[in-house]
C-alpha cells in the first residue's frame, strides 16, 4: 500500500497529551491548525482561508520529545503520513484528519528555539577478556563437585 505523506504549517491547538499503550509504548498526540491566507488585491490586505485543523499522533521517543517540548500556540512544522477518516455524528457525515508524525518541530520562520539532543540509556553488556583480548567463555571453566552426602538405599 502506497502511504500519502504531508507537511502542515501551522499551530498546535492544545497541550500534547500523553499515554502509553498496552505494550509500554509511549505515544503522544495534539491537534495542529493550519489556516492559508491570501492578499486580497483590493484592499490591500490578507485575508484567511478555510482553517485546517488534524490531529497528530507521535510514537516513542518523538512522543516523549513532544511532551517536553511543545506548548499550545506555538508554530510548528509536521510532516507525516496522512489519514482522513469518515464518521457519522448527529446525522451528518464529517470528515477528521489525522497526520501518524515522522518529524515534528518548531517552525522557525516564526521564532527562535533551543535544540537539545535527548540521550537515553540503552542495555550494557559486559564481556569479560582473557589475558591475550579473547573473550571468555564461562561454559568452559570448570565446575567444583559438591559433595552430598549418599542416599540411603531402600531395600
Amino acid at each position: 500500500m502506497n502511504d500519502t505523506y504531508i507537511t502542515i504549517v501551522g499551530n498546535v491547538v492544545d497541550d500534547p497529551r500523553s499515554r502509553t499503550t498496552g505494550s509500554g509504548v509511549p505515544v503522544a498526540s495534539f491537534r495542529i491548525a493550519s489556516t492559508s491566507r491570501k492578499m486580497n488585491r483590493e484592499t490591500n490586505s490578507w485575508e484567511d482561508n478555510e482553517k485546517l485543523y488534524a490531529k497528530v499522533t507521535c510514537w516513542r521517543n518523538m512522543a516523549q520529545n513532544v511532551v517536553a517540548s511543545l506548548r499550545k500556540g506555538q508554530p510548528v512544522v509536521v510532516t507525516g503520513r496522512f489519514y482522513a477518516r469518515e464518521y457519522t455524528k448527529d446525522e451528518v457525515t464529517r470528515m477528521s484528519y489525522e497526520l501518524d508524525a515522522i518529524a515534528v518541530g518548531h517552525d522557525l520562520a516564526r521564532g527562535t528555539s533551543v535544540f537539545t539532543k535527548v540521550t537515553r540509556p540503552f542495555a550494557m553488556t559486559i564481556v569479560e577478556v582473557d589475558e591475550d583480548g579473547i573473550p571468555v567463555d564461562p561454559s568452559d571453566e570448570p565446575v567444583e563437585a559438591i559433595e552430598t552426602p549418599a542416599l540411603a538405599s531402600v531395600g
